[in-house]
């Protein structure tokens, strides 16, 4: 059975910036949890940063990624760089990933951690971007497959196909 990476806050933690959780339809992640196949993992907590959190965004081009080369950093709403906690969070969500074995990851869209599709502008303005948080890019670059919240059933499909046959190629 293929086990899944999944934002804690989505599984009702309240470990969001806010203290809060992130609110999911149907019964997918649910059904995951009793079949003993989701590894929970806040990035920001596990790299250090207490709840609640200031927001943070991303600051410069390429997101995640570029935060990972060092050419964007991240920071708090107050200009307090956090870019050391998101990269170590990151790379602890990868290496609870890489111990479970995983090749999926349900993470919470928006994220300057977790967004796989969408960020933030960096401006505290509410503006959105196209774009990856710093733990989406580093799964993404050691060959997991990351979906959004939003992207439960696609993951599903994965998994089943996974359990099945046991690998598909890399994304």
């Amino acid at each position: 059975m293929q086990r899944v990476l999944v934002s804690a806050c989505l599984l009702g933690q309240p470990v969001r910036y806010d203290g809060g959780t992130v609110v999911t339809e149907g019964g997918i992640l649910a059904r995951w949890q009793m079949e003993g196949r989701v590894i929970p993992v806040c990035p920001e907590m596990a790299g250090g940063l207490p709840v609640p959190r200031p927001p943070a965004e991303i600051h410069g081009e390429g997101g995640g990624a570029a935060v990972l080369r060092g050419a964007a950093r991240v920071f708090e709403h107050h200009g307090r760089d956090v870019t050391g906690a998101f990269v170590r969070g990151a790379q602890r969500a990868l290496a609870a990933a890489q111990e479970a074995g995983a090749q999926v990851a349900v993470l919470t869209e928006r994220s300057p951690s977790c967004g796989s599709a969408f960020l933030y502008d960096g401006t505290f303005s509410g503006q959105l971007q196209p774009g990856q948080g710093v733990t989406a890019a580093l799964l993404r670059q050691h060959g997991i497959r990351v979906f959004s919240q939003h992207q439960l059933e696609d993951a599903a499909h994965l998994l089943a196909i996974l359990d099945r046959d046991g690998s598909v190629g890399k994304p």
